[in-house]
């Protein structure tokens, strides 16, 4: 008789959000040392503008990087804003455990997956040993709180390894965190001030203080008053629910009836709508949907999605730049001879909001290049990498959009920035640095960079006629002398400075331009054009 084989005995074990990262940290940027340095001044950045503009407070942000004299590839890299604060019970968790976050609302943030500054963190600590160093003191605390701190990767919690309370007698607000990595600062470099610069286009109310290892420091000192309009919270819309958030709204909201439900769980639905859905979906309104089992679940959530009448997403999530701050950043960092920005009204993919705005740049101090210089930002974030996989670059694309319909002959100096503010974000991945191909948003990038395109090319055409007049005008002044001394000749009781005279006023009238205005025109000529 043959041996019968024993089945092979696995192992099975689970893993923390923590672990997880840990063993896989490339996947949210963290994949090499130069990287993991943009990476780390990228993510405590963003938790510093959210903690500053969203609450209405015109951000001041200090960025400093360090180099550790105890080893060469060693950086402690600080950000302090003068934000709203964290509540010191919060702290632990906020900087210790990983997918812990305040931004798990359905609003726009910088931020959403409770990630970014604990990856940092987490990527520093496996990297050097070093712990984390945070002060906080929150609007209307008398106190500034100290707290040193590691992740538990293992468990997924905060160790608290010193904690510090002192009295605020500045009246401090805000945000101090440092966390030592291990990074290539030369490698960097470029990216880390590229990121820098670009921030600052987008947030041209804020103040922000770069220090690099080398002592270098740049600054960017704000140059419009105004904030971008805040988001607010909102309730989910039917489009964009599945089975699963179906159960926790289900469970949150513990309403009686399912026509209870529809009213008090989604945006936009009124008693009058969850009857005209519930009919259209042949459903009882009076059904207990905790009774609903995960098949009745499915197709609630089905119908829900399908529902052609309901109003759509509401955009009081969404915080746009606005073409005003969008054109101030331009015109602040890029230096152009001409700006134009649209904000495109708010449309939806897959129940999700979003708003697409188009800034374009032109001239001046933008260097000539064989394609768009284009600036990309998603929720007001930069994005450096990944350039030619972004939506974005698809719709710039000289070999997809004809830029020669508005009068642009590559090379050209111009730039495009292209913003999308979202609930929903779609990107490629975790480390949110392209946006993936949503036809929906495709579609409003394009009409928004032909929108601004159009009058891009209204100020070229106006620039084309002005140039072919200067040549004109350059021209008549020219023979000026010769007509005016024909002409005084032929009247005879006229002189010749008068005639002159009397010929360059017609064309100043004729140009409406003033004498000022004139002089420039034809500076370098050898001609009198005073009156």
């Amino acid at each position: 008789m043959s041996k019968v084989q024993e089945p092979l005995r696995e192992k099975y074990r689970s893993m923390t959000p923590s672990q997880f990262f840990y063993e896989h940290r490339e996947l949210a940027g963290f994949g090499s040392p130069s990287r993991a340095l943009y990476q780390t001044i990228r993510e405590l950045v963003e938790n510093a503008l959210d903690a500053t503009d969203v609450y209405g407070i015109m951000p001041r942000i200090v960025i400093v990087v360090e180099k550790l004299e105890e080893r060469q590839d060693f950086y402690r890299i600080t950000v302090e804003d003068n934000g709203i604060g964290i509540n010191p019970k919060y702290v632990p968790q906020a900087f210790g455990q990983v997918l812990f976050s305040s931004k798990y609302k359905l609003r726009q943030a910088r931020g959403r997956f409770g990630l970014g500054a604990k990856m940092a963190i987490l990527y520093g600590q496996i990297k050097t040993g070093k712990p984390v160093e945070v002060y906080t003191s929150p609007i209307g605390f008398t106190k500034i709180y100290y707290y040193k701190l590691k992740i538990d990767i293992e468990r997924n919690k905060p160790i608290i390894l010193s904690y510090a309370e002192h009295d605020n007698k500045t009246l401090w607000h805000g945000t101090r965190i440092s966390v030592v990595i291990e990074g290539d600062w030369s490698r960097a470099r470029s990216r880390v001030y590229e990121y820098i610069k670009r921030t600052a286009i987008a947030t041209p109310y804020a103040d922000i203080v770069f220090i690099d290892p080398e002592g270098n420091m740049i600054t960017y000192w704000h140059s419009i008053e105004k904030l971008p309009r805040p988001p607010k919270e909102v309730k989910p819309h039917p489009h964009g629910v599945d089975i699963e958030q179906l159960k926790r709204l289900i469970r949150d909201v513990k309403a009686k009836t399912l026509i209870e439900f529809l009213v008090s769980a989604f945006q936009g639905v009124g008693k009058r709508s969850a009857e005209a859905f519930l009919k259209w979906a042949g459903l009882d309104p009076g059904l207990d949907p905790h009774r609903l089992n995960d098949s009745l679940l499915g197709e609630l959530a089905r119908k829900l999605r399908e529902y052609p009448k309901f109003r759509p997403p509401s955009a009081e999530s969404l915080s746009p730049f606005g073409p005003e701050i969008i054109e101030a950043g331009l015109r602040a960092i890029l230096h152009p001879e001409f700006v134009v920005a649209v904000s495109r009204r708010p449309k939806a993919y897959e129940g999700h909001p979003f708003i697409i705005e188009v800034g374009i740049a032109y001239g001046g101090e933008i260097p000539l290049s064989n394609e768009p210089i284009l600036l990309r930002y998603a929720n007001k974030i930069p994005l450096l990498y990944d350039e030619k996989s972004d939506v974005a670059w698809k719709v710039i694309d000289p070999r997809s959009f004809n830029w020669k319909d508005y009068m642009v002959v590559f090379p050209a100096p111009v730039a495009v920035l292209t913003h999308i503010a979202s609930t929903k974000v779609p990107y490629k991945g975790v480390g949110k640095e392209s946006v993936a191909d949503v036809p929906e948003i495709e579609h409003e990038l394009r009409n928004a960079l032909r929108e601004a395109a159009r009058k891009l090319r209204l100020y070229l055409l106006q620039k084309k006629r002005e140039e072919e007049a200067k040549r004109r005008v350059i021209t008549f002044v020219k023979y000026t002398p010769e007509v005016a001394k024909g002409l005084a000749t032929i009247l005879g009781d006229i002189d010749e400075k008068t005639v002159q005279e009397m010929l360059l006023s017609a064309m100043k009238r004729r140009l409406r331009l003033d004498d000022e205005e004139f002089a420039k025109l034809v500076q370098g000529l050898e001609i009198s054009i005073e009156e």
